[in-house]
């Protein structure tokens, strides 16, 4: 056994102060030994405490000494290890922190011996207030940004939350999570992979922060969106988490406006369809899952016919309301896998997944069922308010991978099988042929040449009779343009004035044609009749552009001399049913200045009295068509002499076209014409060739007496 001697070497060696003391359940102590340890603690010699019990009990801090009273009774009863914790203040002020742990070594009727020891814990102490100040500033500032701020102690499982996340998602003050799994059961299940991909990032070293946006399911049952923001603040010797402290913001008013920039970037706002940009996602999704299922795509270009006279007659907000019916139509149309996008003004564009032709006789035969559909509910009434309006559809369609393969192309067939649905009348669909992309290639070409045609002096002005019947004279004449293409040579007007007009070049053109044909009027005045006329045509075209007026065209004849009646302006019906307010604004202008207005065309068209009337048209010209069969018993006949009875009763002058035979000619005249045209009474010619055609015209045709 060691000897008291040897005992105090040992436990001078020790830190802090090792003891022995004997404690009375009613709390009196006397220490019975007391190491050399007690100078460092308190600075009293050991001698001085064994004699003087009491010596120690005036350092302990005031606001501790009801605790160490109870806590000393406690420990003369009890047999077990105690661990105590208090502050003594020394003679000059030092307040230090003290742990005191003893075991009991035997007891008796009086009380306990214990043994123990005493150290000095004052900077483990400090350490644990500046960390919890830090730790409750730190929280603080959390809080005072509205967040809520959630603690998780990661190896025990257990998470606390502030009271500001609880508010956020509708939780009392008082509601307790211990667990954290009770919080992944909250989040949205479609957000928790990502979560915790974010979370072992962070936890793993490759993300210094960590942060994720996710749903988390109310206490309503509502989901907020929230961006959650954390940092591991303490790990083991491992480096593995342990602790993890961050916050959660609700960021759901942000992610609604992102949800409607998004809807407004690729949806239409007014049927709700998908846009340009969406659809053209969706069929490169639709193009790789047809590879992968080798199945076949077809893209559906649809315009509506006639939509334009709808707006003008009702309104925008009647041509709004038949968009959006039309889009429930096609919708109701088509499959579940199917997409219809608004490409913008009344023209619409699907897809139709596993468009696969049905086999037999008929091998598009399915397909074209589901075109014939669409077709037949289009062309139904539309109830558009007290309003019912009948409108139908012209549509093109291209198949995936038969006619290509790229959107673009895809696209660009659509268009052009379009082109020709309208072309054949509309109401129809026709299906892309390499002969569209070859006529398509040509246009193009034509489209190229147009604008250097007019700079090169490609272009002449060439003027056909108009003969009065009565007599025989021609004071009128029908400028016609002509375009000698260096390489092909002369071009049909049909094959280049809708490329001009789609084009926009018309404009230029026709005021090119106009100034050609005022010149030339009004050195025929001079030459062949004080009276002369020219016709020039006005493309639609030219009526709608922003930059067109009358103005310029009145003012040049006015430079020139000329009176209005000089000229006349040949339009088609077409413009009367499109005509917008500009439209009527420019003939009315016209009218005003004298020129006078030919409606060319007549009876192939939809126009009605009212239109004529409305618009106080000078001229009717029947179309060639009505007099290309014209016998004493045709049913043409019949049309001609109504339309010339008509027009005569509402003070109109009538011009037959296409005049080829003598018998036509006689049966006109029979009927009343006033004038004719056509190849029998003087075929298209150069001014030179007109003034000399003109000359002997005039010499065959005898002066009334």
């Amino acid at each position: 056994m060691f000897s008291e001697e040897e005992f105090r070497q040992v436990t001078a060696q020790v830190p802090g102060m090792v003891f022995r003391l004997h404690l009375s359940y009613t709390g009196v102590l006397k220490y019975l030994y007391v190491s050399d340890g007690v100078r460092e603690l308190y600075g009293v010699e050991p001698d001085a405490v064994v004699a003087d019990s009491a010596a120690l009990r005036i350092f302990r801090h005031p606001d501790d000494e009801p605790t160490i009273g109870s806590d000393l009774q406690e420990a003369a009863r009890s047999t077990l290890p105690m661990l105590l914790q208090f502050r003594i203040q020394l003679a000059d002020g030092t307040v230090k922190w003290v742990q005191v742990s003893s075991t009991c070594v035997e007891q008796d009727g009086l009380g306990a011996v214990r043994s123990g020891i005493m150290i000095d814990i004052t900077g483990r102490k400090q350490t644990e207030i500046e960390l919890q100040e830090t730790e409750a500033r730190w929280k603080l500032a959390l809080e005072s940004t509205g967040d809520g701020v959630w603690d998780w102690h990661i190896q025990e499982g257990a998470e606390f939350y502030s009271d500001r996340y609880k508010e956020m998602y509708g939780y009392p003050a008082d509601k307790v999570w211990q667990h954290a799994d009770d919080y992944v059961d909250l989040v949205h299940p479609d957000d928790k992979a990502q979560l915790l991909l974010d979370q072992h990032a962070h936890f793993s070293g490759a993300a210094p922060t960590y942060s994720n946006e996710h749903r988390v399911r109310c206490k309503d049952g509502s989901w907020k969106w929230i961006l959650s923001r954390g940092m591991v603040i303490t790990r083991d010797p491992k480096g593995e988490p342990l602790r993890m402290i961050g916050t959660h913001t609700d960021i759901s008013a942000r992610k609604a406006a992102e949800a409607q920039i998004w809807r407004q970037a690729n949806f239409d706002p007014l049927t709700g369809l998908p846009n340009r940009r969406m659809l053209r996602q969706r069929l490169e999704h639709d193009i790789q899952a047809s590879q992968t299922a080798q199945q076949s795509l077809a893209i559906l270009f649809i315009d509506l016919d006639h939509f334009k006279e709808v707006n003008d007659t009702l309104g925008h907000d009647g041509g709004d309301l038949l968009l959006v019916q039309a889009a429930q139509r096609i919708q109701a149309c088509l499959g579940p896998a199917d997409t219809v996008a608004r490409m913008g003004g009344d023209e619409f564009t699907v897809i139709v997944c596993d468009a696969k032709p049905d086999a037999g006789p008929a091998p598009e035969n399915r397909l074209e069922q589901r075109l014939q559909a669409i077709l037949d509910s289009l062309s139904q009434a539309f109830e558009l308010g007290e309003e019912h309006v009948f409108v139908s559809a012209s549509m093109g369609v291209t198949l995936y991978p038969a006619d290509a393969t790229r959107v673009e192309d895809l696209f660009k067939h659509a268009d052009q099988a379009l082109y020709l649905a309208k072309g054949s009348g509309r109401n129809r669909f026709s299906f892309f042929t390499p002969a569209l992309q070859q006529a398509a290639q040509t246009r193009a070409r034509l489209a190229s040449d147009l604008r250097s045609g007019l700079a090169q002096s490609q272009f002449e002005v060439v003027y056909q009779p108009i003969v009065q019947l009565a007599s025989g004279k021609i004071f009128k004449a029908e400028a016609l343009l002509r375009w000698n293409h260096p390489l092909r040579g002369v071009v049909n007007p049909a094959q280049f004035i809708g490329i001009a007009e789609s084009s926009g070049l018309i404009i230029d053109i026709g005021d090119w044609v106009f100034r050609q044909a005022a010149d030339q009027v009004r050195r025929w005045r001079g030459q062949l009749q004080s009276e002369f006329q020219i016709s020039v045509n006005k493309s639609p075209v030219q009526f709608h552009h922003e930059g067109q007026s009358p103005h310029s065209w009145i003012e040049h004849l006015r430079s020139l001399g000329l009176p209005g009646s000089s000229v006349a302006v040949e339009i088609t019906e077409n413009l009367l049913l499109d005509a917008s307010p500009k439209v009527i604004r420019h003939l009315l202008d016209m009218r005003d200045a004298g020129v006078q207005v030919a409606l060319d065309d007549f009876g192939t068209g939809y126009s009605s009295l009212s239109y004529l009337q409305k618009f106080d048209i000078d001229y009717i010209k029947i179309d060639q068509s009505f007099i290309r069969n014209l016998t004493p018993a045709a049913t043409d006949l019949a049309l001609c002499k109504a339309i010339i009875v008509m027009a005569h009763a509402l003070g109109m002058t009538v011009i037959a076209e296409g005049i080829e035979t003598p018998e036509q000619l006689d049966l006109l005249k029979a009927a009343g014409c006033d004038y004719g045209q056509g190849y029998l009474l003087g075929r298209p010619m150069s001014p030179k060739a007109f003034e000399a055609f003109h000359l002997e015209t005039s010499a065959a045709t005898p002066s009334p007496a």
